[in-house]
């Protein structure tokens, strides 16, 4: 029992670690900013301010284990949509640079699925 709370925490540090980091990242990199704008979304500087904002609550919900499950949901939602716009266009260059490129992406993903499934 006190190995898998242990394993847990350090999951939910993990990953709320990534996303608060990312959000703000989002919002104070003038170079993350413009790769934003540069993905052709419509809005993207308030896209980008709705994202940081998402990555940093939900982040921050994941760190003090409240509503974990709910601040999953569009934390997915979010690397799903990363996946799509920054990932996906690389599989041109060949399978081994979009496996390269995806890793975190992918790896993200898993862990918020597991995070989905074990949080009650």
């Amino acid at each position: 029992m006190q190995h898998s709370l242990l394993v847990m925490n350090l999951l939910r540090f993990s990953v709320s670690y990534v996303f608060i980091v990312s959000g703000f990242m989002k919002l104070i990199s003038a170079e993350i900013g413009s790769a934003f704008v540069n993905l052709g979304l419509p809005y993207p500087e308030l896209i980008m301010h709705v994202v940081a904002f998402l990555e940093i609550v939900c982040g921050v919900l994941i760190l003090f284990n409240k509503s974990v499950k709910s601040a999953v949901i569009p934390l997915i939602g979010i690397m799903a949509a990363a996946i799509l716009l920054t990932k996906i266009p690389v599989l041109k260059s060949g399978f081994m640079p979009f496996a390269f490129d995806a890793r975190l992406d992918g790896v993200m993903l898993v862990l918020l699925f597991i995070l989905y499934k074990c949080s009650p």
